[in-house]
């Protein structure tokens, strides 16, 4: 089928010209750049919605817990569930498919399963544009659920317009709220299996470092007599700050949540939409998008570059060469990268291809 008639199709809303534009895309097949531009245009009206936690949280359950609560507002929703590949075979189980079988039939949700193929960032290398295929298709929510692979897992806060990270009570310590990372990065946090012991600690806990993170603190607190009991709290300062409408400023609720029971998911969806509405108003939607545009614009050079460097065989031979001054220490892998750099203008460039 030619790229023309196969965008067609797409254009008619046919589900299966979606999985195979999608296909392309995320294997980047030939064509896919111009299948990407084609789409481009399009792009823009979905809400994107991240949930990211660790492993066993109950990120697919709340996936498609939310994906059902959409469908039943009218809304089509497409999903990104990323799974971990292989370091041997390259597969993945994909399993976040199979906790999702009760909206898999529904024709108003599309679910692609992606494996990371290596990204460390908690989705796949090809997941944002993945992304731009299903919001230029027309779904009204897209949900990219992420890997699940600790605090460093930040893709996910670039590609979607709000984030949740999904917390339980054995995520860990109080000192894992107070770590650097996906902690600082969430829009909203939610402590599932709620109803298991060690929850209200972890909420807590959670709403302690928002707190301290907002800049509460008692370098100018009186002492003794006329003490300001609610400075001294500075949980109860982030959990009032998160109940009050403001549009310039966001402070992220915790709420809880008991998936298994179908609990807490109304309250997180009203907190997207409060979310989304602040993005709006406060005019970060649109910062957001822009950063995301200007990522993406340096995710294409580096991985050209990179390709048409490693990709070359002269290239390859020239680095062999260099290989045995900088063992004996004559040269270092500064200077040489330089030298490769500085002599390769044509290959960087594309002008070789000419």
């Amino acid at each position: 089928m030619s790229s023309e008639r196969l965008l067609e199709d797409f254009d008619a809303g046919k589900p299966a010209a979606l999985a195979r534009v999608v296909s392309i895309v995320e294997n980047h097949r030939d064509g896919f750049e111009k299948i990407l531009s084609t789409l481009h245009p399009r792009t823009g009206r979905a809400k994107r919605i991240g949930l990211t936690g660790p492993p066993g949280a109950g990120k697919s359950t709340i996936t498609a817990l939310l994906a059902k609560h959409f469908r039943d507002e009218g809304l089509t929703v497409g999903v990104i569930a990323v799974d971990p590949t292989s370091p041997f075979t390259g597969g993945a189980l994909l399993g976040d498919r199979v906790r999702m079988e009760n909206v898999a039939l529904d024709p108003g949700v599309f679910i692609r399963s992606m494996a990371t193929r290596g990204s460390l960032g908690g989705l796949a290398a090809a997941t944002r544009e993945v992304a731009d295929v299903l919001d230029a298709f027309g779904f009204d929510r897209l949900l990219i659920e992420t890997v699940g692979v600790g605090q460093s897992e930040l893709d996910v806060a670039r590609t979607a317009d709000s984030t949740a990270l999904i917390l339980v009570p054995e995520s860990g310590d109080s000192i894992q709220t107070l770590k650097a990372g996906v902690m600082e990065v969430a829009d909203i946090f939610v402590v599932n299996k709620a109803d298991r012991p060690g929850a209200d600690r972890l909420r807590n806990d959670v709403e302690l470092m928002l707190g301290l993170r907002k800049g509460v603190s008692f370098g100018n607190t009186p002492a003794h007599h006329g003490v300001d009991l609610k400075r001294m709290n500075p949980a109860r300062t982030a959990r009032e700050a998160a109940a009050v409408q403001n549009p310039t400023t966001w402070t992220p609720p915790v709420l809880s949540a008991v998936a298994t029971k179908q609990e807490g998911i109304a309250e997180l969806v009203a907190a997207f939409d409060r979310h989304f509405a602040y993005l709006e108003s406060s005019g970060t939607l649109h910062a957001r998008r822009r950063e995301r545009m200007r990522e993406r614009v340096m995710d294409v050079v580096e991985r050209k570059v990179s390709d048409r460097l490693w990709k070359d065989s002269k290239t390859l031979a020239w680095l062999e060469q260099q290989l045995p001054s900088v063992e004996a220490g004559t040269s270092t892998p500064f200077g040489v990268a330089n030298q490769l750099l500085s002599q390769s203008g044509e290959l960087v460039s594309g002008e070789h291809e000419r």
